[in-house]
């Protein structure tokens, strides 16, 4: 066997693992547990690719240690009960923008441009099922508030 099939075989073998993990929804690469989300706005409709964060340990690790995320991006807290959440900004190194989603889609609250690293609890103030979260500032350059609408299928009324 020649060198360059012995190098692309390695390379093969140690790819592996990084494969397997991406067909399982693992990682953060967009891959299996990504969906879309929709803000219905006055103005328009918005989209959002989002990484589903439906157990707890996938919410308890959210997007800590992210350096950057695309601004059509994000993560889509799944509570499936309604309750009031707090969220926290624990490794967290991007500034975020929160909304906290009530059951039928409706925003709750936002807020807005979070501080990395913080360890204050940013309660949701009612009980909601969602908390959705961007990248800070986004919210306000698209028009997205309070009231404004999400549609995905973890909302009743979508």
């Amino acid at each position: 066997m020649g060198i360059i099939r012995k190098l692309m075989a390695m390379a093969s073998l140690a790819m592996m693992p990084v494969i397997a993990s991406c067909a399982e929804g693992g990682g953060a690469l967009f891959g299996g547990g990504d969906s879309v989300v929709i803000v219905v706005t006055g103005e328009g409709e918005h989209r959002f690719r989002v990484e589903l964060a439906d157990d707890d340990e996938e919410r308890r690790i959210g997007l800590m240690y992210r350096e950057h995320m695309d601004a059509d991006t994000g993560m889509l807290f799944d509570f499936g009960e309604p309750q009031a959440v707090s969220m926290w900004m624990k490794n967290t190194l991007i500034p975020l923008d929160m909304a906290f989603i009530k059951a039928d889609g409706e925003i709750h609250r936002i807020a807005a441009m979070t501080t990395p690293r913080s360890l204050e609890s940013i309660a949701s103030g009612a009980p909601v099922t969602a908390v959705l979260e961007v990248n800070g500032g986004v919210f306000a350059a698209l028009g997205i508030e309070a009231g404004d609408r999400v549609r995905h299928p973890i909302f009743q009324d979508n």
